[in-house]
């Protein structure tokens, strides 16, 4: 089961995700992304801070995005993921594909850095 909370600060969408990504809930994740996208904007934060655990569903909901989000200059920061959520990232070498902070101030400023 998962909550996502869409909140607007400082020209980004932060997309809070709260409990657990997997196949089936994976489609609140996507629909969550799709609306900003559609929306028009071009800076998204992923607060991962309260994300219990992603399964490979929700990794490809991520996955899914890089291709539209090169294509449109669209720049998409994660930050402040647990341990165990982190690993599953790494280990799949999806850490190296998308753009991950350990805080939200460091992900506001790579988001910025991104942007330029």
């Amino acid at each position: 089961m998962v909550h996502i909370k869409r909140l607007q600060e400082d020209g980004a969408d932060i997309l809070a995700v709260v409990g657990e990504i997997d196949a089936s809930s994976s489609i609140e994740l996507d629909l969550a992304i799709a609306k900003s996208v559609g929306e028009g904007s071009t800076k998204i934060l992923v607060d991962c801070s309260a994300l219990e655990y992603i399964s490979s569903a929700g990794l490809g909901v991520f996955m899914s995005y890089i291709e539209e989000f090169r294509d449109k200059n669209i720049r998409m920061v994660l930050f402040g993921m647990k341990e165990k959520v982190a690993n599953t990232f790494q280990i799949l070498g999806l850490a190296d594909l998308l753009h991950i902070s350990s805080n939200k101030l460091e992900a506001k400023k790579l988001l910025n850095e991104l942007s330029v």
